[in-house]
């Protein structure tokens, strides 16, 4: 594959404040799971808004803004 392949087949996102490349067309699914995170253990947030679990199959975009942070719980 050439760089200029392998340039059009990546995009770059904020992972946590950090430059981070991955394939065109991942969800936001398939960088947790990439990630080696549990589901059920993190919460995510893309461009300052919370994406639930159930809405994870979003595809993410050039300079998305992604967060994962620790569920809160209390009360």
């Amino acid at each position: 594959m050439s760089s200029k392949d392998r340039d059009a087949s990546t995009i770059t996102v904020q992972l946590d404040g950090q430059p981070h490349e991955v394939r065109a067309g991942t969800t936001l699914a398939q960088l947790v799971h990439a990630l080696g995170h549990e589901p059920q253990a993190i919460s995510t947030a893309v461009n300052g808004s919370f994406v639930a679990r159930s809405a994870r199959d979003r595809v993410l975009g050039s300079n998305d803004v992604v967060l994962f942070f620790q569920p809160v719980v209390g009360g």
